[in-house]
């Protein structure tokens, strides 16, 4: 492939709701422009962009993939996106290194949860776009019905520039609003406008014209004082319009058929804004300009770990020049990194290249200590290029190894599967020993699981976390424990006195010690306190750790031969044990602090499903037709609140959930919880 300037690049995400068409459409478009000989299919898994063995299972993107080609002297990376909710990290990370956005909608389904989903993503990254109805034919298919849909949705600044002609199995082509002229067929061979889109074409061509001439003061006088705008002055105009934001193109496809797809393609290339066209956004706020010339300066969004090739770090130049067997500094993690050979990918080809120069994106494997988001430079000017954040998780699955040979392997695995998507986090709940992994949902949790054991042969089970509870104490108590034993020789003894009181809930774990007159040794007293900090992590309950507790050792006494700390370290904890039962001991559970946010009309549905969870509702706070309620409910009920919201709400609701603080768990749901865990004891 030749190497193209900033101002013949143009690097363009492709979003929509799950099964709009996306990578259909990548895939014409990339045969179009004879990339690619033959039309693959995303449901016999023959794609280009769909070569994961996940994907192919599912039918769906997992995985974001770049795909260029070449049309009219320019490059275009499209870099297609997941639709499905679980996978935004990917949508994310593949908008973050483009100047535009392909907003797909389906010409039978209208506007879905997904492609709303899509549109706030790139308000929120100020990203041109255009919009594509695609799939026109489909059964039920209808062009007018969306357009009404997306602009009720979006606003009045997304005005057709084409019309259809024709409609599911009678979709022959478009007419172009800019040119006036019909184009059918794959070959988009010119026709006369059919008579029977006439009055829609000189209706929406009054409405275009009138957009374009909005963007511009020397248009719109033009256009007001009665002018006819030039082809040369529309075309102009719109891409102004797109640049700005003002005017959102909407533009109609079969990709299946391949109708409609060249001529999308061309206005790509007319249309889109190129790398040089937007500036740098720099973690410290400030911006820089894209240049040919200047220092290196790339973003690593992406990491692949793959047991052959090893780890692959996609990257996009915004400044100087990339090259092979080079050494570059990794300004974000302040080390230099080594460069083997660079490759242009498409899909899961790799094509060798010897540099990668500004506005183009590639990739590099093998780099020891760069991440996603790093920023790679040159040590004299160093610069870091600002990345997106990511959502929290919401879906947590505890990951239990099958085999003694899958649980040596399993830190390393979860680890390169973290370093490769950042939506998800591991840790270790030392409560209840469990490892969690934590993502966007269910399916991104099955897809990781496959994953490892595909690409690092480690088979894991999946099951729902158990709550970490805690146990304390409600009334003081004085409790005394002597560890006496005599057997010939040196014996065993020691004795101490415990005053217990409960702490306010949140304050933890305190132990002191107010012994006087020697009765027992200074030396002695550490060994008490570590007998107190064992005991504490097993309850008398149901063996869950003790919290909000403090001991204090005030008497005591000692045998000047048969004592030792060992001796004191067993009365301190079976004093602890006596105390625990006598002082009115609870089980506390962990309460979280959720924030959903979702349309109005199903906030009665939400207030409903909270009350069966045990959750108090904070408050609400209506706006723009969303509502916000803030609640707390015990965790034991919000576990898999993910998968509830998304079917009360139709997939439209989204919540956050962080830790707020333990309460006293009801007599009737701790029983529950005490004989479960009766049970799984005698069990093990």
């Amino acid at each position: 492939m030749a190497e193209y300037g900033l101002d013949n690049i143009c690097n363009l995400a492709l979003l929509s709701h799950n099964s709009a068409g996306k990578t259909s459409l990548a895939e014409a478009m990339l045969f179009n422009a004879k990339v690619i000989n033959r039309l693959g299919k995303v449901d016999d898994g023959s794609s280009t962009s769909d070569y994961d063995p996940a994907e192919q299972k599912r039918n769906i993107s997992i995985n974001l993939s770049i795909l260029p080609y070449e049309w009219q002297k320019k490059k275009i990376n499209l870099i297609d996106t997941p639709g499905y909710p679980d996978f935004v990290g990917e949508v994310k990370s593949g908008m973050r290194v483009s100047e535009g956005v392909l907003v797909l909608v389906c010409a039978a389904s209208g506007v879905e949860v997904g492609t709303e989903q899509a549109w706030g993503y790139a308000d929120e990254a100020s990203l041109p776009r255009m919009i594509v109805i695609n799939k026109m034919d489909r059964e039920n298919a209808n062009f007018s019905r969306t357009v009404g849909e997306i602009q009720a949705k979006f606003g009045r600044q997304c005005v057709p520039i084409q019309v259809a002609i024709g409609a599911s199995s009678g979709f022959q082509g478009v007419v172009d609003l800019l040119t006036m002229k019909g184009y059918i067929g794959t070959e988009a061979s010119e026709v006369e406008i059919p008579d029977s889109v006439q009055g829609e074409v000189d209706s929406l061509r009054e409405k275009l014209v009138e957009a374009i001439a909005e963007v511009d003061d020397t248009l719109i006088e033009k256009y007001l004082g009665g002018e006819e705008l030039s082809q040369q002055e529309m075309v102009a105009g719109l891409r102004q319009g797109v640049a700005s934001g003002k005017v959102v193109p909407i533009l109609v496809t079969s990709a299946t058929k391949n109708i409609g797809v060249g001529l999308l393609m061309d206005a790509i290339c007319s249309y889109m804004a190129s790398p040089a066209e937007r500036e740098i956004a720099l973690v410290d706020g400030s911006t820089a300009k894209p240049s040919q010339d200047g220092p290196l300066a790339a973003l690593v969004f992406k990491t692949s770990a793959d047991p052959y090739v090893g780890k692959l770090t996609y990257f996009r130049v915004y400044s100087g020049v990339f090259s092979s067997n080079s050494q570059v500094w990794n300004t974000t993690q302040g080390e230099n990194e080594r460069i083997g050979q660079l490759f242009m990918l498409r899909g899961k080809n790799q094509e060798p290249v010897p540099q990668v120069a500004a506005g183009d994106i590639g990739a590099v494997a093998k780099l020891s200590v760069t991440e996603t988001g790093d920023t790679l430079g040159t040590r004299d000017k160093p610069v870091k290029i600002a990345f997106v954040s990511f959502p929290a998780p919401v879906f947590s699955e505890a990951v239990y190894p099958k085999t003694k040979t899958d649980l040596d392997k399993l830190g390393a695995s979860l680890a390169k599967l973290v370093e490769e998507d950042p939506t998800l986090q591991v840790r270790r709940d030392t409560t209840t020993n469990e490892t969690i992994m934590s993502g966007l949902g269910d399916t991104q949790i099955e897809v990781a699981a496959e994953k490892m054991e595909r690409k690092f042969g480690v088979s894991v089970n999946l099951e729902t976390p158990k709550v970490p509870y805690k146990e304390t104490i409600t009334v003081p108590t004085n409790a005394e424990y002597k560890h006496k034993k005599q057997t010939g020789g040196h014996g065993q003894y020691g004795h101490v006195l415990l005053e217990l009181e409960p702490l306010p809930r949140g304050a933890g774990r305190e132990f002191g010690s107010r012994v006087v007159g020697g009765t027992i040794p200074k030396n002695y007293i550490p060994a008490v306190e570590k007998g107190f900090n064992e005991a504490v992590e097993d309850g008398v309950l149901a063996h869950y750790p003790v919290d909000d507790i403090k001991v204090t050792v005030y008497d005591g006494s000692y045998h000047p031969v048969d004592s030792s700390e060992i001796c004191f370290k067993i009365a301190g904890a079976g004093a602890l044990k006596k105390g625990l039962a006598d002082a009115n001991p609870v089980l506390l559970e962990p309460i979280m602090d959720i924030t959903i946010k979702a349309p109005e009309e199903y906030t009665g549905d939400i207030i409903g499903d909270l009350n069966t969870k045990r959750a108090q509702v904070q408050g609400m706070n209506p706006e723009n037709g969303m509502n916000t309620i803030n609640a707390q409910a015990p965790l034991a009920e919000v576990l898999r609140y993910s998968i509830a919201l998304k079917s009360i709400t139709q997939g439209k609701g989204t919540f956050t959930m962080e830790f707020s603080h333990y309460q006293e768990t009801p007599p009737a749901v701790a029983q529950k919880v005490i004989a479960a865990r009766q049970a799984e004891k005698e069990k093990a």
